[in-house]
């Protein structure tokens, strides 16, 4: 059937899927062997345009005979031929409605790998669409409490948002990271994500910020006890003493040499401001509290 000319069986399954008056119920079942059988007649011929076309209708046919998985399976398909032409808004299109087809099945997992894969195809071109398509997976995966499976999800969303200096959304998906680890008992992710998160926040010379963040996290009794909370500790004290040499050291400890390469190589350029005008600020805001506090 494969060595059959693919334009013919592609005539053939659209005819059985008109309307006549011959025919008043589409014949689904036949055509979509039909789409499947051209599909794959195009991709050995390399005729990536005409094979993604017919794996969307193949899609389509199985979704119509009621079988949503091999109906996604063809939708991965189509989405992958839509990457190698460059078609990026179908890139995001099918990988998300092979996503919901694989929901329908009460399938989680391969419905956010289906997400993670059209993330990971649109970062360069298109880094805003992948961010998207990346915290949709993850949250897919939460509300199945899976959240250990996602952590590869919220590592990809950290690089991209360091990459476009997103560093403040960059710091909430870490602490979210933080909070996932702990619902599945990840201590050893959860200490890391939090550290980031604070190196994130002195990278942006937002020490009250990195300070306020590392008082919440301490709230969680394995961070405040952990290499990771001892090490923060002692990072922001070297702030407060505008100690740069220890500052520095600091960076190439192993709580931070173990962490993410993209929270390595930022944690490496540390300090990137002015410490006297750091300590200034802060003075300036201890002064504040106490005028707010003083009632005589």
């Amino acid at each position: 059937m494969a060595t059959q000319d693919p334009d013919k069986l592609m005539a053939k399954a659209d005819n059985l899927t008109k309307l006549s008056f011959t025919r008043w119920n589409a014949d689904w079942r036949n055509a979509t062997v039909l789409y499947e059988q051209a599909a794959v007649g195009y991709r050995f011929k390399k005729e990536n345009e005409k094979a993604k076309e017919a794996f969307e209708k193949a899609s389509k046919g199985q979704e119509m005979i009621s079988s949503p998985w091999d109906a996604a399976k063809h939708m991965e398909s189509a989405a992958a031929l839509a990457k190698e032409l460059g078609h990026w808004n179908e890139v995001s299109d099918f990988y998300r409605k092979a996503s919901e087809l694989y929901r329908e099945c009460g399938r989680s997992q391969p419905a956010s790998d289906a997400l993670g894969k059209g993330a990971s195809a649109l970062e360069d071109t298109n880094p805003d669409e992948a961010v998207q398509l990346y915290i949709e997976a993850c949250e897919i995966l939460e509300e199945d409490g899976k959240e250990q499976m996602a952590f590869d999800l919220y590592r990809a969303v950290t690089s991209i948002n360091v990459k476009l200096e997103r560093y403040t959304d960059a710091a909430t998906f870490l602490l979210r990271w933080g909070v996932a680890a702990d619902k599945c008992n990840a201590v050893n992710s959860q200490c890391k994500a939090y550290l980031s998160a604070i190196i994130v926040y002195l990278y942006m010379h937002d020490f009250q910020q990195a300070q306020k963040c590392y008082n919440d996290c301490s709230q969680v009794g394995s961070f405040l006890s952990s290499d990771q909370g001892r090490c923060t500790s002692k990072l922001l004290s070297a702030y407060e003493e505008s100690d740069v040499e220890e500052i520095k050291r600091l960076a190439q400890s192993s709580p931070i040499t173990h962490l993410d390469h993209v929270i390595i190589r930022i944690a490496r350029k540390l300090p990137t401001g002015d410490l006297k005008e750091l300590k200034k600020e802060e003075d300036k805001a201890e002064e504040q509290t106490l005028d707010e506090n003083d009632l005589t």
